[in-house]
C-alpha cells in the first residue's frame, strides 16, 4: 500500500511540475497594447502556440545560421498604424510574439542585428494571423 501511495504522489508531482513548466509567459504592455513574448524551450513554445488562437497576431522569428533555420530572440518590433503613428515598440524575448491589436491596417518594422524588414498587415476581427519574419 505504501508503494502504491508513493507512486501516486510521484505521478501527481510529475504532472503538476510539467504543467507549471508549460505556462505561457507573463502578459506585458507596450503603449497600452498587450503582448506575450517567448518560446524558449519546448514547453513554453507549446503554451504560446496553444494560446495563439486567442490573439489577433502571432509573430514568428528565425534566421539562417550555418545553413539551417534557427529561432531567434532579441528582435525589436515596432508597429505603426494607418496614420503612421508608432503604436507598439517592444523587444522579443523569444522566437514568438503574440500581440493584441485591433482590426485595421498596420506596418510591422522588425529589426535584428542591424537588419530591418517591413511588412504591411491588415487585421480583421476574429481572424488571427501569423506573420513569419525571417532574416538571412
Amino acid at each position: 500500500m505504501k508503494t502504491l501511495l508513493k507512486i501516486l504522489i510521484a505521478t501527481q508531482l510529475i504532472f503538476l511540475g510539467s504543467w507549471a513548466l508549460a505556462q505561457t509567459p507573463e502578459t506585458q504592455h507596450s503603449q497600452g497594447i498587450s503582448y506575450i513574448t517567448g518560446g524558449v524551450g519546448e514547453s513554453e513554445t507549446v503554451a504560446i502556440l496553444a494560446d495563439a488562437k486567442q490573439w489577433p497576431l502571432l509573430l514568428e522569428m528565425s534566421q539562417i545560421e550555418n545553413g539551417r533555420g534557427v529561432w531567434i530572440f532579441g528582435a525589436t518590433i515596432k508597429i505603426t498604424n494607418s496614420k503612421k503613428q508608432i503604436i507598439f515598440d517592444a523587444q522579443a524575448d523569444g522566437p514568438y510574439m503574440l500581440i493584441n491589436l485591433e482590426s485595421g491596417d498596420y506596418v510591422i518594422e522588425a529589426a535584428y542585428q542591424g537588419v530591418v524588414q517591413k511588412r504591411a498587415l491588415s487585421l480583421k476581427a476574429n481572424s488571427p494571423q501569423k506573420v513569419s519574419l525571417f532574416w538571412k
